[in-house]
């Protein structure tokens, strides 16, 4: 069974930074394609960022330029670097792996 825990979301000021983190057990973390997804009240679920198991990315283009997703296949985590934070990315980010597998989610919140 995959388990994926988030940690990393808070409280930041407007052009502040966040890095959230997603720890996987109980699959071959280095082969799935692994993906940071956000829902803000009332709003979808939305695709944030992608990392397929050999490191191509791809960024939803209202983060592009801001956010950096990565991972670490040694130590089973994917991050995203978020940076120059606005607003509007407040949401709830959940990781994904393999397209099919959630975690709990974190709570970012920007606001001043």
């Amino acid at each position: 069974q995959v388990q994926l825990v988030e940690s990393g979301g808070g409280l930041v000021q407007p052009g502040g930074s966040l890095r959230l983190s997603c720890a996987a057990s109980g699959t071959i973390f280095s082969i799935y394609a692994m993906a940071w997804y956000r829902q803000a009240p009332g709003k979808q679920r939305e695709l944030v960022a992608s990392i397929t198991g050999v490191g191509s990315t791809s960024y939803a283009d209202f983060v592009k330029g801001r956010f950096t997703i990565s991972r670490d296949n040694a130590k089973n985590t994917v991050y995203l670097q978020m940076n120059s934070l606005k607003p509007e990315d407040t949401a709830v980010y959940y990781c994904n792996a393999n397209w099919e597998h959630w975690g709990q989610g974190t709570q970012v919140t920007v606001s001043s």
